[in-house]
């Protein structure tokens, strides 16, 4: 099984990056629960056939359609002595929690947060903004009734505010705590596609000025459209001046702090309140690991810790060894994805990963070089980290209409012949090609097969007579 993983990475350039699952293959998954077991070979032989295969494709160098990092065989390897081990990480007298809190201790020390900071790793950057406005929720009501009873009735106003570039998961995240997604505020962006602090500031004294609170303001270190680095410091100040929590969502691009290149744009993220973040795209890891800091860790423990009877703890025996990361977060039962991320750090050490960072966002530099030499192509926003946005445009007769349409088959039609996967997102209203350069394993050799595969799309989708008849009307 492990030779057959390892072969399928060295030979990976020689698949598809992805390719669709027939009828036949989906009718295999559709069958009854087994009575009888069946033997690990046969098991193994149908993944091989029927499974790997057919998955999402981010091992490959080709796939940028989204942020997913490539993992590594360290990481592949990690996750097997995890699953060997099959600790429940949510607490107890055992080293793996010295793994995480070790893991925590280098991210506390790369992001520049106290001493007093706290951490705890989860699934991912939703779950870490999740633990993130929980506390900052609970900071904001202190004893107020509706920390305990709810926001029925309450007479309590507060507003949140982040460009309108901002994650999806920001607006989930206050929907679950019940304070409901209508009190973010989607502030403009400037040309670079970071929040307008002067847009942020009016808006805040506009809030104030009618008896809204505000409470929350979301910096990115990353947007996921563009890659957009908003003004840290700048939003850091804001926030301290009105009282507003402090959060940065870095999903990806919080660990470019790693390439001293990027590492001055990304100051002010030391001031945040909390962080949330991604070991499973820059950092490699594989799914899932992501992680949230939080500045002041005794205030965290209090919003999570419980007195149930049966997490007593004790000063020796399996209860010691407190605080648990279940005080932190969410979850009790917790795997123990630290150690893949442990694993990758120690395996290939910060320099090498900021390194590789790096490489992606030259590259990303080169394959905007590519889309500018192209007259059939144009950029659609300016380069900041990894995200290359742009469409084709080679055809001035068509309306704006049709070249959304257009586009969108583009993108289909390079996904469907398995040369590259880029993905769609809109900017100005605009349908675009965006190509995200996160993995490890990707070339230049990679960026002229986008690009090749992008124009070769472009010219069938628009010359085949049914095809324009079936996009474009």
């Amino acid at each position: 099984m492990l030779d057959d993983m390892l072969d399928s990475l060295q030979q990976i350039r020689q698949r598809p990056v992805w390719q669709p699952a027939d009828e036949a293959v989906r009718q295999l998954f559709l069958s009854g629960l087994p009575a009888d077991g069946a033997e690990l070979p046969d098991l193994h032989d149908e993944f091989m056939q029927n499974i790997l295969p057919y998955a999402v494709g981010n091992r490959h160098p080709g796939f940028m359609g989204w942020v997913h990092g490539g993992s590594t065989p360290v990481g592949m390897l990690a996750e097997m002595l995890a699953a060997g081990l099959n600790a429940n990480v949510g607490g107890r007298n055992q080293i793996p929690l010295e793994v995480e809190r070790q893991v925590i201790g280098w991210m506390r020390k790369l992001f520049g947060f106290p001493a007093g900071a706290s951490g705890v790793l989860t699934t991912g950057t939703s779950a870490a903004t999740l633990i993130a406005l929980i506390t900052a929720r609970n900071v904001a009501l202190g004893e107020h009734p509706v920390a305990s009873d709810g926001m029925m009735n309450s007479d309590i106003r507060l507003a949140a505010y982040a460009s309108e570039e901002v994650h999806g998961c920001v607006g989930r995240a206050l929907s679950m705590i019940g304070l409901g997604s209508g009190i973010l505020r989607r502030i403009s962006c400037n040309h670079r596609h970071q929040i307008d602090l002067m847009a942020l500031q009016q808006q805040i004294d506009m809030d104030r000025a009618s008896g809204v609170t505000p409470w929350l303001v979301v910096g990115s270190a990353g947007t996921v459209n563009t890659g957009a680095i908003d003004d840290l410091n700048g939003l850091a100040a804001i926030a301290r001046s009105c009282g507003a929590w402090f959060h940065v969502d870095g999903a990806f691009g919080a660990l470019a702090m790693l390439a001293p290149e990027i590492t001055p744009r990304l100051q002010g993220i030391q001031s945040a309140d909390s962080l949330a973040m991604d070991f499973h795209k820059w950092g490699q890891a594989p799914y899932d690991a992501g992680m949230v800091l939080m500045r002041d860790g005794e205030q965290h423990r209090r919003n999570f810790a419980t007195a149930d009877a049966y997490l007593q703890r004790e000063t020796e025996g399996l209860a010691a060894n407190s605080p648990w990361p279940c005080d932190y977060g969410i979850e009790l039962s917790r795997g123990f994805r630290a150690l893949k991320v442990w694993f990758t750090f120690k395996s290939f050490g910060s320099d090498r990963i900021g390194a590789m960072i790096s490489h992606c966002c030259r590259l990303a530099q080169a394959l905007a070089a590519r889309v500018e030499m192209e007259a059939e192509l144009e950029m659609m926003a300016e380069v900041s980290l990894n995200i290359v946005c742009f469409r084709y445009s080679g055809d001035q007769s068509l309306a704006d209409a049709q070249y959304d349409s257009l586009n969108r088959a583009i993108i289909r039609h390079i996904q469907l012949s398995g040369t590259a996967a880029p993905s769609l997102t809109r900017i100005g209203g605009r349908a675009v090609i965006r190509a995200a350069v996160v993995n490890h394993r990707t070339r230049m050799q990679d960026i002229d097969r986008l690009i090749d595969a992008t124009l070769d799309a472009a010219h069938t989708c628009h010359s085949e007579p049914t095809g324009v008849n079936r996009e474009f009307n």
